[in-house]
């Protein structure tokens, strides 16, 4: 198993950030994963470094990185070290970090061997907000030819509801708490400045109403950030779209961080290997 741990990428909004990538060297091609995290996640949280061997296991190239304005930095890269970049994150540059790093797997810098990748096989993972943003890559991105979504959001415009949104309207910004960290992390309002400048490029709903590529919708129906309501909203644009509710399934499905157990979580085991039998469709 090679895995291949903290590469260092440069955003197209010029900061650095961090890539993770591993893979089973056998010879032969493999599909190419790239797993999107969410609002306050990272690459290393919880469980994903044994989700990432689990998929490369089961015969991918999996990669997962942190958002180049997510917090962390390449010196402090599972800690919110940078609170002002968290601040000045939008959908339009996760969108393009998410483009730095499929163009860093089509280029001959990328850390595994043309021989190990397949790479007409490039398969989108995003979990919560990062399932927003793989949704819109998918319908920008001819090379994208599977997607999953993860507890996701189904429209940007309602991240911040009612409260919340006039104060980060009036005020120019809010600061929402992480529940791990108790940091009191700056949102501003150029976040919905750009969302609303570029209504083609970041509005879900019309993006998910003209993908042509498979697409598999998981959500827990406890989710306690993101109403399983958004799962069924996205099934209704996607119609064709496989949908699966995970019983009982929290936000997270059952991981914490740290995460100390050497076995996934149940209910992410479960639905890594629906995704897995979906991707190997």
């Amino acid at each position: 198993m090679h895995f291949e741990r903290n590469i260092s990428l440069r955003s197209r909004h010029g900061r650095p950030f961090l890539a993770d990538v591993c893979w089973q060297s056998d010879g032969l091609p493999k599909p190419i994963v790239i797993w999107v995290h969410g609002f306050m996640g990272f690459k290393d949280w919880g469980a994903y470094n044994l989700m990432a061997a689990y998929f490369a296991s089961a015969g991918f190239v999996f990669v997962k990185f942190n958002m180049s304005h997510n917090g962390t930095t390449v010196d402090h890269p599972v800690d919110f070290a940078d609170p002002e970049a968290f601040g000045q994150n939008n959908f339009e540059k996760e969108l393009d970090d998410l483009g730095t790093v499929i163009d860093w797997v089509f280029s001959g810098a990328f850390v595994a061997a043309e021989s190990e990748c397949d790479k007409q096989s490039i398969y989108l993972i995003g979990h919560s907000r990062g399932g927003g943003i793989v949704t819109l890559k998918a319908g920008e991105d001819a090379r994208i030819k599977k997607l999953a979504t993860w507890a996701a959001v189904s429209e940007f415009g309602r991240f911040w509801k009612g409260d919340q949104m006039d104060k980060i309207r009036q005020d120019g910004v809010i600061y929402v708490t992480n529940g791990r960290t108790k940091q009191q992390l700056p949102v501003y309002w150029q976040m919905y400045e750009n969302y609303f400048a570029n209504p083609q490029r970041l509005y879900i709903p019309d993006v998910a109403a003209r993908l042509s590529i498979p697409m598999l919708i998981v959500h827990g129906d406890q989710d306690e950030a993101v109403p399983v309501s958004s799962a069924t909203e996205l099934k209704e644009w996607k119609r064709d779209a496989e949908l699966m509710i995970v019983e009982g399934g929290n936000h997270v499905f059952g991981g914490k961080h740290p995460w100390e157990s050497e076995a996934l979580p149940s209910d992410l085991h479960r639905i890594i290997d629906k995704t897995i039998e979906f991707f190997k469709k």
